[in-house]
């Protein structure tokens, strides 16, 4: 009789992290929040497990640039409420793109990772920027292109 084989589980010592630069200009929303979610979660890579953060680090830039598909400029509504009575704010798909569009893309990929603190932890290594500038030069990012894109 053989040896047994072993699963290979990641921790927090063996996993490498690596910085990546996102441009979301003329991406769908959506598009960009998933995949970036599934990198931040860290099930591009092969050593992924579950109960660990084996994610990268994503630098997210030209959110203003961001599009929606159909009609969900006009229809779509992002809510808010504040907890006291009569507290809840609703604001249009398109107000919240031309004023605070690094929080929409902010909110769709926080609702795409864990709601625990494996979740939270994956959320830190966001980084989300208005323009085409970012102040995490010294990291040295890695442009990477999303599907959908062309270089």
């Amino acid at each position: 009789m053989g040896t047994a084989q072993k699963s290979f589980m990641a921790n927090k010592e063996s996993v490498v992290r690596e910085w990546l630069l996102v441009d979301a200009a003329d991406m769908p929303i959506g598009r960009v929040a998933s995949q970036v979610a599934m990198i931040l979660r860290g099930k591009h890579k092969p050593i992924f497990t579950p109960h660990c953060d084996t994610g990268d680090f994503v630098i997210i830039i030209n959110t203003d640039k961001v599009v929606l598909t159909g009609n969900k400029m006009e229809d779509k509504y992002y809510f808010s409420h504040s907890g006291y009575v009569g507290g809840d704010k609703h604001v249009q798909a398109k107000k919240m793109i031309k004023e605070k569009s690094d929080h929409a893309v902010e909110r769709a990929i926080k609702g795409m990772l864990p709601k625990n603190a494996l979740g939270r932890d994956m959320y830190r290594k966001l980084k989300v920027y208005k323009g085409d500038t970012h102040p995490h030069e010294a990291q040295q990012p890695r442009k990477i292109l999303l599907d959908g894109q062309v270089a």
